[in-house]
């Protein structure tokens, strides 16, 4: 099973006089992690190093902003990955104390700054939704509104015409189950185009 996180978590490490800022948050896509990024190079002028890791389906990413290659980025991703958390951005800033860490030193850095982020974390699993639309003679309206509240369905658009048309999303184990209720409910009268 994939997770998400809650909300924003932070670390910091002190490694041989560097000073190692690491935050994991929620984020939707790649742009929203850019936005991120950006934010953090503002916010942190001083630092050496902003190096990142997104883990977003097909939009995944890491950058190790100039660290040797695969020393930061990579291991940074790969915490994520090993916790199977998905729409996440893991982002460490670091503050170079003037020691050199060599290689293994920066890897073990970045992926403890993540680690110590992520034990602070609050898990949220993800569950795929499925999306669905339906039409119904208006007589049902307050019934299907009702049903896909009780369900907690998020209900994406709703068109009024010769009959009342929805397009929602609910947890997809739960929609063989509530296409059943709501079709005796409504007692046949659903039309379902895309079920």
């Amino acid at each position: 099973m994939s997770f998400t996180l809650a909300q924003p978590v932070h670390s910091e490490l002190l490694i041989k006089k560097s000073r190692f800022i690491g935050c994991v948050q929620p984020v939707p896509d790649r742009a929203a992690a850019l936005a991120v990024v950006a934010s953090l190079r503002a916010e942190h002028p001083g630092a050496a190093h902003v190096c990142w890791a997104l883990m977003a389906g097909g939009q995944s990413a890491a950058n190790d902003d100039g660290e040797p290659g695969g020393t930061a980025g990579r291991p940074m991703l790969e915490v994520l990955r090993h916790q199977e958390i998905e729409g996440s951005l893991a982002t460490v800033v670091r503050y170079f104390g003037g020691v050199k860490l060599g290689a293994g030193g920066l890897v073990r850095a970045y992926t403890d700054a993540v680690a110590q982020a992520l034990l602070g974390a609050t898990l949220v699993p993800l569950v795929r939704q499925r999306h669905l639309e339906c039409a119904v003679p208006y007589a049902f309206e307050g019934l299907v509104r009702r049903e896909l509240a009780a369900i907690g369905a998020v209900l994406e658009d709703v068109q009024h015409g010769d009959d009342v048309r929805f397009a929602f999303a609910l947890p997809a184990p739960e929609a063989d189950a509530f296409i059943a209720r709501l079709d005796d409910a409504a007692q046949g009268r659903v039309a379902w185009p895309t079920a």
